[in-house]
């Protein structure tokens, strides 16, 4: 085919808009729809559902959803691609095939699996999780709609992987044709997370003029693996270079970025204007998958609590030392993990009871549930008229909960048996790559040239400066991997760059983010997007479902970052 593929993507997490599925069908012309339900802490959400009940592992939202628009997109000949069968995709395609019957269609169901590794997870040195799920590629996909399919659901491959398989089987690529399959990967990339990249999220969301109700991205993906973001005409938000870059930036490392059909060069993408909401990716470039595949693992932990202590007026500080010494004190057992966080919004002399209070914040965590629930709860609440002043929690501590731990593995691809189950029921096995290359970091690009007589040591010459925030110049997202937080920053006119990539270090990054200062924090350039990436190990514990901090997906690291003061050269300004 030498016309481009156009997928739109429904859905970027289990719980996005509901009526995006039938929107994006209705919407306009579309080749293909797809959905990303499965995000980290998804996993570990359907890891507790199949627990409960050996039928399920999937994400059921998806089932109603398809109920609403299956119709629609069938009549208009387009087909329906996603992941949401989670950790049982036949389960999925079975009730995507009762679906059907009840709507009296017609339609072709495959489904792809192969990626649950539970069974083999001690044999693989994988440990014994709740979950163990390769990240399988787009190859099974394709094959599954080259057989005729108008619904294919999958387990656990990459997020990418649901638009790359779409645009591999329109086009007819081979299985070494990286920098298409690269250039596929981006698309996928920047579409995958939904209205992320249609103005949702964005550092400068008040420059757009319409974000009620934005519309879904759609991929308009060429046979050279080229393509053009945008969205149906008549639905809101934007799509500009920088919601497009903001979106590339998002949960990523370096300029090499591993998948399992293809490692994509993310230092090679060209982004351009090709009219109203619609810009161009071109020029990627990707090179063999490495011989592994990355497994995501997840973990019961433990259980948890925690109660949040009011302290309002004078003394604030003295009545946090005296809650929390009575607390640990009257605790029969001290748990494995307490934590205290205080958190300073109080206003000298404040006009409302709510600024003239501060919240303290206790978290504990134990095997055992005994330990952090009813003992613990008691303990907090036995204080009521026992403790400082103008004593009162926010609400009264429960039972402990059960909290997830999220981990990376990998195995051999050879240990992998990547299935796809056709539409007349018979098992295709795809064979793992024939050809990778070892995953190695690139060589960290060359610098811009600084702007001449505003660096100085280093830092800039206050005379020529300006003390704002660092939002004033710089766009933002963050996000998730693991433990690990990922902050990309990135500036809009090359003057920019040539100040942020000289300004911008590890040090300065640590000193504006103080939590980070004890933490491995490796900085990346990216001079194709005018930005850096910065990656911050062990920000987030044991990840998103350990709540480990304030904030536990890292999700606004990079806006409390812009809104962090630096000297700012005053010709950017």
């Amino acid at each position: 085919m030498t016309e481009p593929v156009r997928i739109g993507n429904a859905s970027g997490f289990y719980g996005d808009r509901f009526s995006a599925f039938h929107e994006m069908v209705t919407g306009g012309p579309l080749d293909y729809v797809t959905g990303d339900y499965l995000a980290e802490l998804t996993m570990l959400i359907l890891g507790r559902d199949r627990l409960k009940d050996p039928s399920l592992g999937y994400a059921r939202t998806f089932l109603k959803q398809l109920e609403t628009g299956l119709g629609e997109a069938l009549d208009r000949g387009v087909k329906v691609v996603s992941n949401a069968g989670g950790l049982n995709p036949a389960g999925l395609a079975e009730a995507v095939h009762g679906l059907v019957d009840k709507l009296g269609l017609t339609a072709k169901v495959a489904f792809v699996e192969g990626d649950d590794l539970l069974a083999r997870a001690g044999k693989l040195g994988l440990g014994s999780p709740l979950t163990a799920n390769a990240y399988l590629g787009a190859w099974g996909i394709a094959e599954a709609l080259r057989a005729g399919a108008d619904v294919v659901v999958t387990g656990r491959v990459t997020d990418a992987s649901v638009i790359v398989g779409p645009a591999a089987a329109h086009h007819g690529w081979q299985r070494d044709q990286y920098d298409e399959l690269a250039g596929a990967v981006v698309a996928g990339h920047v579409i995958e997370c939904g209205c992320q990249a249609t103005g949702g999220n964005y550092a400068f969301f008040h420059e757009l003029r319409n974000l009620e109700r934005p519309g879904f991205p759609i991929a308009e993906i060429h046979a050279d693996g080229s393509s053009v973001i945008t969205k149906h005409d008549g639905t809101s938000g934007a799509v500009t270079i920088d919601t497009v870059k903001a979106q590339l930036l998002y949960e990523i490392t370096g300029a090499r970025y591993a998948g399992p059909d293809v490692t994509t060069r993310l230092d090679t993408i060209e982004l351009a204007d090709d009219g109203p909401d619609r810009i161009r990716i071109s020029g990627v470039q990707g090179e063999p998958p490495p011989p592994t595949y990355k497994v995501s693992l997840n973990s019961l932990g433990g259980f948890r609590n925690e109660v949040d202590f009011v302290l309002t007026g004078l003394e604030l500080e003295a009545k946090a030392e005296l809650v929390q010494r009575q607390l640990e004190e009257s605790l029969p057992r001290k748990p494995a993990e307490l934590k205290w966080s205080l958190n300073w919004t109080e206003q000298p002399n404040a006009e409302t009871e709510e600024l003239a209070s501060v919240l303290l914040k206790c978290v504990v965590k134990d095997p055992d549930p005994k330990v952090v629930g009813r003992a613990f709860s008691s303990a907090a609440v036995e204080l009521a008229l026992a403790s400082y002043p103008g004593f009162h929690v926010t609400r009264p501590p429960e039972d402990g909960s059960p909290y997830g731990v999220f981990t990376a593995g990998f195995v051999d691809i050879t240990e992998v048996e990547h299935v796809v189950v056709l539409p007349d029921g018979s098992r295709r096995v795809i064979e793992p790559a024939a050809e990778t290359q070892k995953l190695e970091p690139v060589e960290e690009a060359e610098l811009p040239m600084p702007l001449p007589q505003l660096v100085a040591a280093g830092r800039p010459a206050r005379s020529l400066t300006r003390e704002v925030p660092l939002g004033r110049v710089a766009g933002a997202r963050s996000g998730d991997k693991g433990g690990d937080a990922n902050v990309g920053v990135w500036v809009r006119n090359e003057t920019a760059w040539r100040w942020l990539a000289h300004t911008l270090t590890i040090g300065l990054f640590k000193e504006l983010l103080p939590e980070t200062e004890d933490l491995r924090v490796t900085r990346y350039v990216l001079p194709n997007l005018w930005a850096l990436n910065f990656v911050v190990e062990g920000l987030l514990g044991e990840g998103v479902a350990s709540q480990a901090r304030f904030d536990p997906q890292a999700k606004a690291v990079g806006e409390w970052l812009r809104s962090r003061y630096v000297d700012v050269p005053e010709v950017l300004l």
